[in-house]
């Protein structure tokens, strides 16, 4: 009977304090809106927490991922500025502005080009022959020639001889020099003589004179030099260079020549 007497009284009070609970939540305000805080601050929490944690991944993922992409481009663009720079200076340089003329102005670049080697030989030529006064006339003469008569033809010759023989082996290289031996060298060698000596003042039988005793001793002279040189220029120059090279070359011959050309005049052939 006890024990039955206090199940029940237990039973009761759970009741009353479940009831107690349940009318407290209904009908106080105060403790339902406390609750509600309680629960939006924990989840506000959670949230923070999980976006931290996002956040960190994500940076962490970006970077590793970027990161050589950046380094790649940044030396890339740092290499590729710095070959801009380098191009820059070359084509700035006395030497790309002169080869931008050779392709601009082919013929007038080398025309130039071979006056102002000629111009550098005949004063040479005047310094070694210990001159007792500088000749002026006979400079002007030889920038001419160089200028209006051996600079155009250099020009036209050597295109004409890269597209008779347009490869650069051992057999064409051979067969540019034989015709350079056989046709241009004493064609131009008989003009420059003619020439030169027409503006001194000769006659035409001294110019056959001044032939007959110049012509061979020049051409045997230019046979030793030549080909060589030739050789050097058909097999390893570029075309478009290949009259700078050869009037290169030809500092040292026309020393030679205006040398040659400067010599007294020969007297006529008697008959």
């Amino acid at each position: 009977m006890r024990g039955a007497l206090k199940r029940n009284a237990t039973i009761s009070q759970l009741l009353q304090t479940q009831t107690r609970s349940n009318t407290d939540f209904f009908t106080d305000p105060v403790a339902r809106i406390h609750q509600n805080l309680l629960r939006e601050q924990a989840q506000s929490k959670r949230d923070y927490i999980n976006f931290s944690h996002f956040f960190r991944r994500s940076t962490t993922k970006n970077c590793n991922e970027i990161s050589p992409s950046l380094l790649s481009s940044a030396f890339s663009s740092s290499s590729s500025s710095s070959t801009t720079t380098a191009a820059s200076l070359v084509k700035v340089g006395f030497v790309g502005w002169y080869l931008g003329m050779v392709k601009a102005r082919p013929m007038l670049t080398k025309s130039v080009t071979c006056s102002l080697i000629y111009i550098a030989a005949d004063l040479s030529s005047q310094t070694i022959s210990s001159s007792t006064s500088f000749d002026l006339e006979r400079t002007l003469r030889m920038a001419g020639y160089g200028m209006v008569v051996l600079g155009p033809t250099l020009h036209f010759w050597f295109n004409f001889l890269s597209k008779l023989f347009p490869k650069q082996d051992l057999i064409s290289t051979f067969k540019k020099i034989a015709m350079a031996q056989t046709l241009y060298g004493p064609i131009m060698t008989v003009i420059f003589l003619s020439l030169n000596a027409y503006l001194q003042g000769e006659n035409g039988a001294e110019i056959a004179a001044r032939l007959k005793r110049d012509l061979v001793p020049t051409m045997i002279n230019g046979v030793m030099y030549w080909p060589v040189c030739d050789f050097i220029t058909y097999r390893f120059i570029p075309v478009h260079l290949q009259p700078l090279v050869s009037n290169c070359f030809s500092y040292l011959w026309t020393i030679y020549m205006t040398y040659m050309a400067s010599l007294e005049k020969a007297g006529p052939t008697p008959n």
